[in-house]
């Protein structure tokens, strides 16, 4: 019997000498083929985003970490196609096998990402070298996989009617690009939403090792001898089974990883439509903690110092009409509100979810002070850098920017030179712009581009910095349990037009004094960087 997948002499076509007769007609297997490519692009599509996001989230930056999954992904591909090669003699068998491993690499890789972050004392320890070497370990073997794909599903599409190779690439190209088109709408406005990161990878685990391991063992099952087709049922049988068990244990993990890395005492885990929001704590006497996408923003122990000296420095003098722009926690509201003369607080808070927090759950409304029942207290849902294009002009004695660390990407159009510029057209004659600018002590360079873009946008400023948090939990983009990386220090700067603002206080309980706050000028003054650049829209520098 002649092996129809003998190598053929150099040269010469493929080596589909004496194929198995198709259990379909030739036009409908081609269809099948490329309804597999169809999928196939999709679901390597979704593993790509999957990677991206959970990089995002987990580190921090997500236009250097999609460039780093994105470029190792592509790069990976490549070399993924010239090793496939020398599978072609066998690419059926070849096909299946590829599709089952990146079925379980891909939908494993989220909550293997996610385990390693979690028990590994936030990427300590083992695994010290850092997340990223893990997520690119992961880029490079995914990419590897989809990159054998195609020269393998050319075999199979020439297996059933040969045909020259443009229209054959042409054919597998649009095939593969509206899957991809597919899966990268699929991800964030249907998977994402509704089964969240673990579960949309592992659905689409399933998905890839279903529709690969049909195409081959049904409509290539006369390729395959006895042994082949009930290896691959086995392997494929295996590869969901795993992914089955995953997806009925994916809540139980959660809950067991979030116990991991925020302590056990979670009492609010959800995800809104904008982050994930975490509350532990703020019961039996232990402080709450509020954490946005795996981050610690407000500390119970120790928020009233970064709040008293957000807020007052900036109230000294008219106050009549204050902005917050973030701050839905209502915390920043309280010690606006603690200074007589105050008529009207406007809070633009990008997450519902957080305010409604703030206004329902018992400990963060106690420490709030309850602000949202005053009816001076207006609130908008929006975003802070488009909210400022629609306000009204000179309507604001204080702005008040409670916001996350610049380093964040998603941040970084609200420390730009166009946003001061908005925020500075909103203040009224001799109002005062306080902006929330990250450490200064592990991040100088951020803190003094803050300071830089500010006067760039017209503003005079004045920097200071107070003690913050000796917990070893990192507020910043990057976290790490090792409390020598964790910022031990706040940063703000001061703006007003027409001259630096003074570092000043009227005495109400809780302000800082005004010697904390000279020493303060002073300590930030000592770490300035002259240089420091200006950051805009179009030229980020944080």
């Amino acid at each position: 019997m002649i092996d129809p997948y003998a190598p053929a002499p150099p040269g010469a076509p493929p080596p589909w000498r004496h194929p198995a007769p198709l259990p379909v007609r030739q036009g409908t297997g081609r269809f099948l083929v490329l309804v597999c490519v169809f999928v196939c692009a999709a679901c390597a599509l979704v593993y790509e985003l999957e990677l991206v996001a959970f990089a995002s989230y987990l580190i921090g930056d997500s236009v250097t970490q999609a460039s780093v999954v994105l470029s190792v992904m592509v790069f990976a591909m490549g070399v993924g196609s010239l090793a496939a090669k020398r599978l072609r003699p066998r690419a059926a068998v070849g096909f299946c096998l590829i599709e089952a491993i990146l079925a379980l690499v891909g939908g494993c890789s989220a909550m293997a990402l996610y385990a390693m972050f979690a028990w590994t004392g936030n990427w300590g320890g083992l695994w010290a070298a850092g997340p990223r070497t893990l997520l690119v370990a992961f880029s490079l073997a995914t990419g590897l996989l989809i990159g054998a794909e195609v020269p393998l599903l050319m075999e199979l599409i020439q297996r059933i009617r040969r045909q020259d190779a443009g229209g054959a690439v042409a054919d597998l190209f649009a095939a593969d690009y509206v899957g991809a088109l597919v899966g990268g709408l699929a991800f964030p406005f249907l998977l994402l939403p509704f089964l969240g990161q673990l579960t949309s990878a592992m659905l689409t685990g399933a998905v890839n090792v279903v529709v690969g391991g049909a195409l081959v063992l049904g409509l290539f099952r006369g390729d395959l001898t006895r042994r082949s087709r009930w290896l691959l049922i086995v392997i494929n049988v295996t590869v969901l089974g795993v992914l089955a068990t995953a997806a009925v244990l994916v809540d139980d993990f959660e809950r067991a990883a979030r116990q991991a890395v925020y302590g056990r005492d979670v009492r609010v885990a959800l995800k809104s439509g904008v982050q994930e929001v975490v509350l532990t704590g703020g019961t039996h006497g232990r402080p709450l903690d509020l954490f946005l996408d795996g981050r610690l923003r407000v500390s119970g122990s120790d928020e009233r110092r970064y709040h008293e000296a957000l807020v007052h420095p900036a109230m000294n003098g008219p106050h009549a009409r204050v902005l917050i722009l973030g701050g839905g926690d209502g915390l920043a509201a309280r010690e606006v509100l603690r200074r007589p003369g105050v008529v009207r607080v406007d809070i633009v808070e990008l997450d519902a979810a957080v305010v409604r927090l703030a206004r329902r759950d018992p400990a963060l409304a106690a420490l709030n002070g309850r602000v949202y029942d005053d009816p001076r207290v207006h609130v908008s849902t929006a975003d802070a850098f488009g909210w400022l294009r629609g306000a009204p002009t000179s309507a604001y004695d204080v702005i008040v920017s409670d916001l996350p660390d610049p380093g964040i990407t998603a941040s970084t159009k609200l420390y730009s030179q166009e946003f001061y510029g908005l925020a500075r057209r909103a203040l009224a004659d001799g109002g005062r712009l306080v902006v929330h600018a990250g450490p200064v002590a592990t991040r100088p360079d951020a803190f003094w581009t803050v300071d830089a873009t500010l006067r760039a946008a017209g503003l005079a400023t004045s920097p200071y910095r107070v003690d913050g948090r000796a917990a070893g939990f990192a507020a910043g983009p990057d976290r790490t349990a090792r409390a020598s990386r964790a910022p031990h220090d706040w940063g703000f700067v001061l703006a007003a037009e027409g001259g630096p603002p003074a570092l000043g206080s009227d005495g109400t309980p809780g302000a800082p004094a005004p010697a904390t706050l000279a020493e303060g000028a002073r300590a930030a003054e000592r770490t300035r960087i002259t240089d420091a650049p200006v950051s805009t829209l179009v030229h980020p520098r944080y």
